[in-house]
Order: C-alpha cells, then structure tokens, then sequence
C-alpha cells in the first residue's frame, strides 16, 4: 500500500505512522513508490483536486516531454512500451495516473499545506493544511522547483487594455488568432507557445531579455540529450559543451545573427551551476529565420496599447504572454528552517541536498528534470527505510499532547 495507516484522534488532528508527503506531482509520487517497495508507508498531501496538477491543469496543449522517455521515467516502472520517443502531456498524465495506481497511491487531495513546523520537545513534524493537522516523524517536501507561476514586474502592465496571462494559463494559440502577441520570455516555453501562435496567424514578438542556448532536439538521429550524457561519462564537461555547440552551429547556424545570443558558458555546465535549461529547438527557430517570429529586445515599458523596448522601437500588442517560468513556494510554508535559501531551494548543491535534518528530506530541487526526481526518490527511501520500525506509531495520548502545546 501507498498510504500510511492513519492515527486520527479528532476531526482536526491525525498521526501519520510513515513519511508525510507534500505535493503528488512525480517527485511525489515517485518517493511513495519507493518508499513502498521498502515496506513504509507514507502519505501524499496535494493542494489540487489531482494528481500533477501542474501538467494537468498549467501546461499548454501541445506540450511534450522535452527528453526521450527514458529520461524521464520514475523509478520502479516505466512507460508503457507504444509510447512515442517524446510523449505527449496527455501521455505522460496517463503514465502518473498509472504509476499511482500501481503502487496503490491515494493522496489527499484538497489539503492545502499552510505551515510545516518541527517540535523540537517532541520529536515530530506538525503540517497544518486548512482543516486538519499532520504529524509525523518524517517530512518530505516534494512541491518542486515549479509550484508557482513567476510573475514580473514590468513597468506599465497595469496600464495594458489586452489581456495579460502567464504560460501557466495558457492552452492554444486559438485563443490568439490574427493578433499582435507579445511574449516575455525565450526559454522552452517562450520558444513553444510562439511557434504554437504562428500556427493560428497570430504575429508573435519574442522578448529575449538574457542570452540563451538553443541546441538541436537531435543530433544525426539521436537525442542531443542522450548524446551529451554518454559523452560526459568519457570526456571532460568543457569538451562536450564544445562539440555540443560546434555541431549545433552546424545544424542551426549562427544564433546571434537572429538576435539570440549565446551565452559565454557552455550549455551543460550553465545547466549545472544555474540550472537554467538550454532550448532544444522545436521548430521556432526556422520561424524566427523566417521572420514569422520577431525577436525583440528587453521592455522598456508597457503602454495602454503596445510596448516601448529597450533599442527605441515601439509596437502595438493585442495580448501579452508571460512565459517568465516557476519558482519553489517552500519558503510560503516551510517553518523555522535554513536549509531552504530565499529561492525555496536548498542550500546544499546537488547530489546531495535530499536530505536535511531532524527527518526533512527534499525530492525535486536538483534542477536535472525527471532523472534527479528519480535519484532523489531511491536515497529517501533507502534512508527512510533504515529508520523505520513497524508500529512505531504514536499513542491517541501524543496526538492530544500534540494539538494542545
């Protein structure tokens, strides 16, 4: 079973005999997967009404995983073999709607963690959601680096008579017919939702504020991804951002002569110490070529019906789309510890920020995608297991000394 036995004394308050898991996206999910295989229990709180609410209900429509599938499997189970090298959303849905009901996982949806607090005289965590208090020895937080929307502030958006949304609101370029769009933001997301609105004649003006990788999606065949993980384990980090970009410069050309300019550090190594993700190009790079894609400069400021960029053009703008990407909200919630930086990400440097102290372990912050989910998931569990003891439950008495200090 996935779900830890429950302890309940009253309404309002509830001993959890396993791990308490905050948030049932795949780092969720995966941890209670394999926390099970080692005979713990646990229990998953999820503020939404589903699981993943991200993909399910954040993510455009003809989103798919940016990384062949066997990047991006969880552990213990992996995709259903008719899947296509890049899944689609709706796939990789069904695949967590699948792997939940394999390992028997049933979260709590609706549970809304307000706070999360250590007590120090007693030994456990105390999660409060809007109705109910969690207690347990242990704590995951596995709400990831991509639980709220970052939204920008830019000078005169209030002023803006179109309508202004963020990525995460974003479905189809349907909505966005024939009209003038401004996108702030030139990452995976930026370069996507631009190339989905060329395809419902809507003019897009890319906004590059920062320099920016853009690599191939493959190279001669194969997955520049897969390819740069089989070379690092040979070749030093410098020499494979070297060849990365040589043959990408080959392949695409000279991304400066269209006004995304590449960054002095390699791909792999920016990854690395920023975690800021290359682009692995789609298709809206021959749009840019092409002109279909304007690519702007920096806003200087929004007007009530266009914008004012940093080289002294002016444009009218029909709608603005924000594909500004997503930040951790641990700090809105996590109490009374450092371990987190003002980011909400841990201060410990990957491959070993999982684990904090006093039973709080993190899963999903190690900015690598789905793999460092995966690596995170098995060493919690491992940990976890070496502490856990059948029955060491807490008595009805704890609980009520619990809510009452």
């Amino acid at each position: 079973m996935g779900s830890s036995k429950l302890h309940q004394n009253d309404a309002n308050c509830v001993w959890v005999d396993g791990p308490i898991i905050v948030g049932a996206g795949p780092s969720g999910l995966a941890t209670s997967a394999c926390l099970t295989q080692q005979g713990v229990p646990s229990l998953i709180l999820e503020k939404s009404d589903c699981l993943a609410s991200l993909w399910q209900l954040r993510t455009y429509d003809r989103l798919e995983l940016h990384l062949p599938k066997q990047f991006c499997e969880l552990p213990l189970l992996g995709f259903p073999h008719n899947f296509p090298k890049y899944p689609t959303k709706h796939q990789f849905i069904s695949y967590l709607e699948s792997y939940a009901g394999h390992f028997s996982i049933q979260p709590r949806f609706n549970q809304a963690v307000q706070s999360a607090d250590y007590d120090h005289i007693l030994g456990f965590w105390r999660v409060k959601t809007q109705d109910s208090e969690y207690i347990s020895r242990w704590l995951i937080t596995a709400t990831g680096e991509n639980a709220e929307p970052v939204i920008p502030d830019i000078p005169g958006i209030n002023k803006f008579n179109g309508s202004v949304v963020h990525t995460s609101s974003y479905k189809s370029g349907s909505e966005f017919k024939n009209q003038r769009v401004l996108v702030i933001g030139c990452g995976n997301s930026g370069m996507e939702v631009s190339l989905d609105l060329c395809r419902y004649n809507a003019i897009p003006h890319m906004v590059v504020r920062n320099t920016v990788h853009v690599l191939p999606r493959e190279m001669f065949g194969f997955s520049t991804f897969g390819i740069a993980m089989a070379l690092i384990k040979w070749f030093p980090l410098w020499l494979v951002d070297k060849f990365l970009l040589l043959v990408a410069n080959f392949i695409l050309g000279n991304t400066d002569q269209v006004g995304l300019r590449r960054p002095k550090t390699g791909p792999i190594e920016l990854k690395n110490v920023t975690g800021k993700t290359p682009v692995l190009d789609v298709g809206a790079l021959s749009q840019i070529k092409s002109g279909e894609i304007k690519v702007m400069e920096g806003v200087k400021e929004i007007t009530g019906n266009g914008a004012k960029f940093m080289d002294g053009q002016e444009k009218e703008i029909d709608s603005i789309i924000l594909a500004t990407g997503y930040k951790s909200n641990v700090p809105t919630w996590l109490k009374g510890c450092d371990f987190f930086n003002k980011d909400g990400m841990p201060k410990t440097p990957f491959p070993n920020g999982w684990k904090a102290e006093k039973g709080l372990y993190t899963v999903g912050f190690t900015r690598r995608g789905l793999l460092g989910t995966a690596s995170d998931a098995v060493k919690i569990a491992r940990d976890i297991a070496r502490q856990w003891r059948p029955n060491d439950s807490c008595s009805n008495s704890h609980v009520i000394l619990l809510k009452e200090t």
